[in-house]
């Protein structure tokens, strides 16, 4: 009796282990296959020929379109630079410099994937629409706050997401330092 006892706890650890990392690699997947900068992650292999089981099964978990590998990379940020996670009830400014890319955007969803634009505003935020620095940095104020100069007005309550996606870029090559991204940083909160 007590060997079926044994081996029942043994087959529940095992699945539970087995199970929780399957979810934590197909979630999180900071151990296999993501791409982390800053306050940024992506996963490179999607839209490759051949992506690691990793990203196929994030892939189908989250059974969205993807882009091709050679049409672009989507990065996307649920927490500040400081790692404290993106709320409604606060204003943030993104500031610094992207990757090198054709053309980007950038969308700001709750955590059921839906937009969160302000009534009446463009849902992104494209790169052909913002104001530069003399260095090619941006600047660009995120919130439900009124902002100065460029602005993503969003709309809501709660957490949310912050997706840049860069387009006809080749990222990943000669691609190491957290200044390759801009930081998120937290400004008033409400």
């Amino acid at each position: 009796m007590r060997f079926v006892l044994y081996l029942l706890m043994m087959i529940a650890v095992a699945l539970s282990v087995g199970f929780g990392l399957s979810y934590y690699a197909l979630t999180d997947g900071r151990l296999f296959g993501v791409a982390r900068v800053g306050p940024w992650t992506a996963w490179p292999d999607v839209g490759s020929n051949a992506p690691n089981p990793y990203t196929r099964g994030h892939i189908a978990r989250e059974a969205s379109l993807q882009l091709g590998q050679a049409e672009g990379l989507q990065f996307i940020a649920a927490t500040d630079s400081d790692g404290e996670p993106l709320t409604l009830s606060c204003s943030y400014r993104i500031e610094g410099k992207t990757p090198l890319a054709t053309f980007w955007t950038l969308v700001a969803v709750d955590l059921q994937g839906r937009n969160l634009a302000a009534e009446g505003q463009p849902l992104a935020l494209r790169s052909t629409d913002i104001a530069r620095a003399n260095d090619g940095s941006i600047i660009i104020n995120v919130g439900t706050m009124l902002q100065p100069s460029n602005w993503l007005e969003l709309a809501g309550q709660g957490p949310f997401t912050l997706e840049l996606t860069l387009y006809d870029t080749a990222v990943f090559s000669g691609f190491s330092s957290d200044e390759s991204m801009p930081a998120i940083i937290r400004e008033e909160c409400r």
